[in-house]
């Protein structure tokens, strides 16, 4: 550490340290306050970059600050520290490869260092490499027995695994050492087996007002809260508590709607007329695409098609966006300028490069799902790369889909904290949705929720009939699949159709707000 703060002076090494401090807590705010004086005098030292850095990151600046972390590493370019803090960078900005493989040398040079291994164990698990993320997360716990996060991870694990009552049973371990935990708040909420009691709610709402707790744990631990509140019918109650969460997330990260609007709008025109795409018709018929706005039925319809005995079933693969990136490095270009450049050849090479990083998910069945909601935005990137894949659009009723949006904790979805954001971001979703089905009937489906729950069968027959797949039964008894699920559905689609799981009627006028928003009429009782 001496080493990192050479050449400061005794007041700058105390700012440095109150700035450090802060980040750690979560307190973006405090740790804004503090570095002006470190980037006044030392703009271009090593450790004010490196936590300036982290606090772009925070603010969602992701390139900016991982560019600045890349200047400060090059300083130490064998600090486990250093390399740590860019790999959290990176998979702020969704670049999991880059994280592991700097994760990866962190833990090599300093083998000793737990939130490296815990840090590691996160990554491994957002590109659903759970084997690899398990053994990391158990060195984390064998290095640092207090790990909290980790051993809260670990049961997030378990709950995949469809053990709940085993990740029960250490989220309250953890609560016992930690009363503030919000992963472990938030993953005992989540399990949706059980529901949490008065008890939990006044431990809650003491762990809220716990000074150590920092605005991560104040997140979690506020939707955990409005979750155990709306168990208990007291939905008011419910609605202030996500509303307080959702106002640290908004502290630190303002969604741009109107902004994303555009991007959607660039995107459709860039691909306007469709281009030549791979010149091979039948690449990709091995992957069938679940996309939509979360909360709109994707894990149900991934659960489906799993049960048949040629889908390979895999959560929500990372290796799509990861492509395109490569793409955009190796042109010097972000997505989607590079678009009109392409040829024939070039959509091929990354439909190749797309198969060739999923190929392990091919071992046991010859076609897969690949369930990143986010997708939809590439859907016309996908009809280019895989000609003959699939994709599924999932789409539920706006209001149900959108409060369960906001009612969720999501990371990095910063367009769930607000009402109006959440509207504009659905209209977006869905008027793509529609534009991509109109465009490429032949390869596009939209599948609705709603009519899955009227009409069961007949809606799971037309799902495997888009998908080229012959009628299996074993689909309509999805529920029987004990595959491990990767997604806060997990308990849900282990369980038959029910058709009470909609939530807006119970809040009645409270959701007026939202039903605004929508441009629905206001509630009617």
């Amino acid at each position: 550490m001496s080493a990192r703060l050479h050449g400061l002076t005794p007041d700058l090494t105390r700012a440095v340290s109150a700035v450090a401090r802060a980040l750690d807590e979560g307190r973006l705010d405090a740790a804004i306050a503090h570095i002006g004086p470190l980037l006044a005098s030392q703009p271009d030292h090593s450790e004010v970059q490196r936590l300036h850095a982290g606090i772009l990151g925070m603010r969602g600046h992701h390139q900016e600050a991982i560019a600045l972390m890349r200047a400060a590493l090059a300083q130490h370019p064998d600090d486990a520290t250093y390399l740590n803090t860019l790999a959290t960078l990176l998979g702020q900005a969704g670049e999991y490869d880059g994280a592991i493989d700097a994760l990866q040398t962190a833990c090599r040079l300093q083998p000793d260092m737990a939130l490296a291994w815990y840090n590691l164990g996160v990554m491994l698990t957002r590109s659903v490499r759970n084997d690899e993320a398990e053994a990391a997360l158990r060195r984390a716990v064998d290095l640092d027995p207090g790990a909290t996060d980790a051993r809260a991870l670990r049961a997030d694990l378990l709950r995949m695994r469809g053990q709940p009552s085993g990740a029960a049973i250490e989220y309250r371990r953890v609560l016992a050492e930690r009363p503030w935990a919000g992963m472990a708040w938030w993953g005992l909420a989540d399990l949706k087996t059980m529901r949490m009691d008065q008890a939990d709610i006044a431990a809650m709402r003491a762990a809220l007002r716990e000074p150590r707790a920092s605005e991560d744990d104040r997140i979690a631990i506020g939707f955990a809260l409005a979750r155990a509140l709306d168990d208990q019918g007291r939905y008011a109650e419910s609605l202030q508590a996500i509303a307080a969460a959702n106002a640290i997330a908004r502290r630190r990260q303002q969604w741009n709607a109107a902004g994303y609007s555009a991007a959607i709008d660039a995107l459709a025109t860039a691909f306007d007329p469709p281009p030549a795409g791979a010149d091979e018709p039948g690449l990709g018929h091995e992957v069938i695409f679940i996309v939509g706005l979360p909360r709109s039925g994707s894990t149900l319809t991934e659960q489906i098609l799993a049960s048949h005995p040629q889908v390979e079933g895999t959560g929500e693969l990372p290796d799509l966006p990861q492509v395109l990136a490569e793409e955009s490095r190796r042109r010097g270009q972000p997505f989607p300028r590079w678009v009109p450049q392409m040829q024939p050849a070039d959509w091929s090479r990354l439909g190749h490069r797309y198969l060739e990083r999923t190929a392990h998910w091919r071992k046991q069945r010859p076609r897969f799902t690949d369930k990143l909601p986010s997708n939809w935005i590439y859907a016309d990137a996908i009809r280019a790369m895989l000609p003959g894949a699939r994709i599924i659009g999932c789409r539920r009723d706006a209001l149900e889909t959108c409060f369960s949006c906001y009612r969720q904790r999501l990371d990095n979805n910063e367009y769930s904290r607000d009402f109006g954001d959440l509207a504009s971001f659905w209209r977006d979703c869905d008027r793509s949705l529609q534009r991509l089905v109109q465009r490429h009937p032949q390869a596009m489906l939209v599948h609705d929720h709603e009519a899955l729950l009227a009409e069961p069968e007949a809606r799971i027959r037309a799902l495997l009939a888009f998908c080229n797949l012959p009628f299996d039964p074993a689909c309509l008894r999805f529920h029987e699949n004990a595959r491990e699920v990767r997604s806060p559905s997990a308990g849900q689609v282990r369980q038959p159709l029910r058709s009470d799981t909609a939530h807006s009627t119970r809040y009645g006028a409270l959701l007026d707000p939202l039903r605004t928003a929508l441009g629905l009429p206001p509630w009617q009782d």
